[in-house]
């Protein structure tokens, strides 16, 4: 009989929903102090996962969720880039909420 394999699970820093990992976009700290979405999972820095939702990445980036976890106030150019990552990966992959 075969082991049951060990899934990680995290918590959207936003809306605090429990999920597989690989559920959740990680958005990462760098060493050199920029944020930035983390795709493959991996990046080295302190680490905040959020969900699929716009609404938890408008209070994650805008209402200051992401901040309080990453320890780190972000900048507007890293907000944006944010922003940007989300619209152009997450909301596309998304499943449609009924």
């Amino acid at each position: 009989m075969a082991k049951a394999r060990h899934v990680p699970e995290r918590r959207c820093v936003a809306c605090g929903q429990r999920a597989p990992k690989r559920q959740f976009t990680r958005i990462v700290r760098t060493p050199e102090g920029t944020v930035m979405a983390d795709a493959t999972g991996k990046a080295s820095g302190r680490g905040g996962y959020l969900c699929s939702s716009g609404d938890c990445w408008d209070k994650g980036i805008s209402k200051g969720s992401l901040e309080r976890s990453l320890q780190i106030t972000i900048s507007r150019d890293d907000r944006v880039k944010l922003l940007d990552y989300y619209r152009s990966q997450v909301a596309q992959e998304a499943p449609l909420e009924a």
